[in-house]
């Protein structure tokens, strides 16, 4: 199908990534200790950098796209910002202050901050105090009861969502009062003192809760679940989730389109769009990439095929050609292009080595149901 562009990094998988302000550089881990950099020349990315300051698996990037810095952080509990001078990236470590490892890592809007999700049960929200010249944290603690996976921020730079592996979706106050000013009223409340919980929601089935997003306009939040659901709330009194149960494999990233549309994609290789009207109803709308039929040889693997492959060269792998996309587990989908209330492309990395640019607007004419709302 066309509107898409494959990028083929590496034959390793692509655990997370981040582009910078242009598109021309991506910054990924090839599920390892090192964050490579590539640049792209003509039609083709080329290495141009390798950050090795971690000692084990990076688990999260993110790159500012005004200050242009790179926040770093992986299993060895560490986290580092890293500033280009002169060609060469200069690391900082940044003191997290955690006995787990850290799991992933986001820029407050203003980059003025970033928050850290880490396996110790509590988030780290950093911030640079200009006295010392280095990058102070401060926890979030209650009431987290297990691994912090994922966290996104506010439009205000103020509220931080995050989803854990207690089955919770929350959402937090990461007010600095040292940097900030007094923040104003949201529909997620109006007290905002530093790690006050604004609001917490499940599902009702339980799962680990993936990954959550805020809405372009802060006033909704949609998360992902283990037991392949996707819902979306409205922040304000009596809230209720909207919750869509699919029957596929689990989803592990979302991203809204607009305000009203949201994709979802993980462990089915296919990234797949969702609505939610004003009736507080979540509804699947068509997929972004649609399987290619295959017959004769080229039909998926039978379970005697399997075990002449592993019988012959010790791999249950074959050479054919894949009917989707990605060819393994979708860990990432971020923006690529466009104003948050109005997505006009998208990124998928996963754990088949690629990241792939989607063309919505190409998509939707291609689709005859798809419609951005």
């Amino acid at each position: 199908m066309s509107g898409k562009e494959v990028i083929e990094l590496v034959e390793k998988p692509v655990s997370c990534y981040s582009f910078n302000k242009d598109r021309t550089r991506i910054a990924f881990s090839a599920n390892d200790n090192n964050v490579l950099i590539y640049k792209k020349s003509g039609g083709k990315w080329q290495q141009e950098a390798i950050l090795s300051e971690h000692h084990q698996n990076v688990t999260g990037i993110d790159w500012a796209p005004v200050s242009n810095r790179i926040v770093t952080c992986g299993a060895d509990r560490n986290g580092y910002v890293w500033v280009e001078e002169g060609g060469k990236w200069k690391p900082t470590l940044v003191i997290l202050r955690i006995n787990r490892a850290a799991t992933f890592v986001r820029w407050s809007p203003k980059e003025d901050k970033f928050a850290v999700a880490s396996g110790a049960r509590l988030i780290s929200v950093c911030y640079f105090e200009k006295e010392n010249h280095w990058w102070v944290s401060k926890h979030i603690k209650k009431p987290i009861r297990s691994t912090v996976l994922s966290l996104d921020w506010h439009p205000n730079n103020i509220l931080l969502a995050a989803s854990s592996s207690d089955f919770k979706c929350r959402v937090f106050s990461a007010y600095i009062k040292e940097i900030e000013q007094k923040p104003e009223p949201t529909n997620w409340g109006k007290k905002m003192p530093f790690g006050a919980l604004m609001a917490e929601f499940a599902n009702g089935r339980g799962g680990w809760v993936h990954d959550v997003k805020f809405s372009p306009s802060g006033s909704k939040i949609c998360w992902v679940g283990h037991d392949s659901s996707l819902s979306v709330v409205q922040g304000g009194e009596n809230a209720e989730v909207a919750t869509v149960q699919f029957g596929n494999l689990p989803f592990v990233t979302t991203v809204w389109l607009s305000e009203g549309t949201l994709v979802a994609a993980g462990h089915d290789f296919i990234p797949m769009v969702f609505t939610h009207d004003g009736n507080n109803k979540v509804s699947f709308i068509a997929k972004l990439d649609q399987p290619v039929k295959k017959g004769g040889d080229e039909e998926t693997m039978s379970a005697m095929d399997k075990f002449r492959s592993l019988d012959k060269r010790a791999t249950g792998t074959k050479e054919v050609k894949s009917s989707t996309t990605h060819t393994n587990t979708i860990v990432q989908l971020s923006v690529y292009q466009g104003e948050r209330e109005s997505v006009t492309k998208i990124s998928s990395g996963g754990m088949d080595g690629k990241v792939v640019i989607w063309d919505i607007k190409s998509l939707e004419k291609s689709i005859a149901d798809l419609k951005i709302v």
